[in-house]
């Protein structure tokens, strides 16, 4: 009982104002979240790190326990992106969770979920231990090669690097246009192009309406002049409301804006995502100050950790702080609703080998993120070192170790998290989460 009641009590301070404010989100969230133990893990980074923070961590020093993180970095956590340059990369792809910590959080979270993963594809612990070490070791190997050579800022997989279930989902995300999602969520009336409205979309009220539009013209501010378009560019011609009904997302506003391509054309029109930014997993155990001070609010903190963990980022990535209505002095994070976005479909990965390919993909990309987000980004001077350096050093003739360690982590954590699973669905299904019944 005690293990089930840390649960409620952990999930409850994480998420009480959410789901005081919108209760259905959350039970749509928990009920996918009881679906398995794998959509358990992901929608609960905050266990996670209060769990995490009672580990004595020796690869964490006065360097390496102050980098930037993904932050919830699990295997569903990886995608595709047009870059600012506009190559189609492999990378991290959410930053909800980012913030400032010990740069093994990262390599654990993804240990425990590739050990939940791979009992749900009923692999072998022997498997799974060697799949996560692949992982660990291309991450280090990589480390070691941004040390020698400098270039962490070139590196990416593309579509000339990548290899396997990568490159697939590559070449998937090379076949979207901008016109066929333009076409999923827009219609054109009377020559003009405007939203649907369907589940999930609603229309606004002319006050709500009139208070988006003013931030949409104060988040143009935060696009660096290095990223502005051209002139056409900026009209916006629409906005709606979106729910926010994914495991990461519930409970947290958000707003669908149409905006005006590069030409007059109706085919190059841009849907951007204005979205409430939430309170990272990572911050609410280990608060950095100077982070506190220098971020004005969490849309603020989300926008500048993605330009920071990316090399080329979205160049519509910017925030706002809501001024006026149901939502005023909160920050909200701003991006393109991209149609260039593409998974690994791990449903369809069954052999060891063709995961290993993956995964050492990945932990390479992992060792990216870490490595670009360092002295050398330019959006946020919250980190003076060279993280490639730090991470080095620490691990410096003593990668087994670091392997072994986070491995039997992984294999631990993992156990664990399967057990909370049962626990939540109970707890959630019999009604002991405060203010959040199964039912309604």
């Amino acid at each position: 009982m005690e293990r089930s009641e840390r649960i409620v009590d952990v999930l409850t301070d994480a998420f009480a104002d959410l789901m005081a404010a919108d209760p259905r989100a959350f039970r749509h969230k928990f009920r996918a979240m009881a679906a398995d133990p794998f959509a358990f893990y992901r929608g609960t980074a905050c266990l996670f790190y209060a769990d995490v923070a009672e580990i004595e961590d020796r690869w964490a020093d006065e360097r390496t326990g102050r980098v930037w993180i993904q932050g919830d970095l699990h295997a569903a956590n990886f995608g595709t992106y047009m870059d600012g340059h506009g190559f189609l990369v492999f990378d991290v792809n959410d930053y909800d969770e980012a913030y400032l910590g010990h740069f093994t959080w990262d390599l654990r979270r993804m240990a425990a979920s590739l050990a939940v993963m791979g009992w749900t594809k009923a692999l072998s612990d022997d498997d799974i231990a060697g799949l996560t070490a692949t992982y660990l070791r291309a991450y280090v190997d990589q480390v070691r090669t941004f040390v020698e050579t400098d270039r962490d800022h070139e590196w990416s997989l593309r579509l000339d690097t990548a290899r396997g279930a990568v490159h697939d989902a590559l070449l998937t995300a090379q076949l979207r246009t901008r016109v066929g999602l333009l076409e999923k969520l827009t219609v054109v009336d009377d020559y003009a192009r405007r939203f649907r409205i369907g589940p999930g979309v609603r229309a606004l009220e002319a006050a709500e309406r009139a208070v988006v539009e003013g931030a949409y013209q104060a988040y143009l501010e935060t696009i660096p002049e290095s990223k502005q378009l051209g002139s056409l560019t900026y009209e916006l011609k629409d906005v709606v409301g979106k729910a926010g009904f994914g495991i990461g997302s519930a409970g947290l506003p958000a707003y669908n804006l149409l905006v005006e391509g590069h030409t007059q054309a109706l085919e190059n029109d841009v849907v951007l995502t204005m979205k409430q930014g939430g309170v990272p997993a990572a911050s609410r155990i280990a608060p950095d100050a100077q982070a506190e001070e220098f971020f004005e609010h969490q849309g603020h903190r989300t926008a500048v950790s993605q330009r920071t963990l990316q090399a080329y980022a979205d160049p519509w990535l910017g925030w706002v702080r809501m001024e006026g209505g149901e939502h005023d002095g909160v920050g909200f994070v701003v991006s393109e609703l991209s149609p260039y976005e593409a998974d690994v479909d791990w449903s369809r990965l069954t052999d060891v080998d063709e995961i290993a390919d993956v995964l050492e993909q990945l932990g390479r990309a992992t060792a990216k993120v870490h490595c670009v987000s360092d002295v050398d980004a330019e959006h946020a001077p919250l980190v003076d070192l060279q993280t490639e350096d730090a991470v080095a050093d620490v691990v410096a003739g003593a990668e087994d170790e670091l392997v072994d360690d986070i491995v039997s982590f992984g294999r631990d954590y993992g156990a664990r998290a399967r057990e909370d699973h049962a626990l939540f669905v109970d707890a959630f299904r019999n009604g002991r989460i405060p203010g959040l019944g199964p039912g309604g």
